[in-house]
């Protein structure tokens, strides 16, 4: 990692109103504030097909699945929002990081997107656990690739009624620790460099 921390944040959400795109990008603002260079990114301009070997064989990756890749590689941690669907990830935030796991013949290394990076991860769910189930399934993905997750992490709990219109949590508990995750990766990250 060379300058800033330069971190994707990301949600596993394709919904207009979606209550983890909010919050991603509350820790966004954390990051920033702690002195990252921060990309938020929208799965809706990555519209991927359904992971599938054969088809990948056939065509290699598909260019949406290129330029998602180029993206994750040229930043250094994540910040990742997640909904729980049934208990588990979603099914579109686990098909980006399927097809940006396939390896190319370009790459320097296997799972180069991820190994060796940083990330914190987050979730709202209208639930009364906040998404607490699927994120446990998040962090086992994430350092199965190489990625390590901090420690801290945050569930918000009947989103549908957390947020303000502007897109802020009502609670100020919740918002400093949102804000927190953003920071406490930067300066993990800073940490790690130095």
């Amino acid at each position: 990692m060379t300058g800033k921390a330069k971190i994707l944040a990301l949600a596993g959400s394709m919904r207009q109103g979606s209550f983890n795109k909010k919050l991603v990008k509350i820790a966004a603002a954390g990051a920033r504030k702690a002195g990252a260079e921060v990309t938020i990114v929208d799965l809706n301009d990555y519209r991927l097909p359904l992971y599938h070997g054969d088809e990948e064989e056939a065509n290699g990756l598909p260019e949406k699945a290129k330029e998602l890749k180029k993206i994750f590689i040229e930043h250094d941690g994540f910040l990742f929002s997640s909904p729980e669907y049934n208990s588990s990830i979603s099914g579109v935030f686990k098909n980006a990081i399927d097809w940006v796991s396939r390896p190319e013949d370009s790459d320097p290394y296997y799972l180069c997107a991820f190994k060796g990076k940083t990330a914190a991860i987050m979730g709202a769910s209208p639930g009364a656990l906040g998404g607490l189930r699927g994120l446990v399934h998040v962090r086992d993905i994430l350092e199965n690739i190489g990625i390590m997750v901090i420690p801290d992490q945050l569930a918000v709990v009947k989103a549908h009624e957390a947020f303000n219109e502007d897109g802020q949590l009502k609670d100020p508990k919740q918002l400093e620790k949102a804000l927190g995750l953003g920071s406490q990766l930067t300066e993990l990250m800073v940490k790690l460099k130095g």
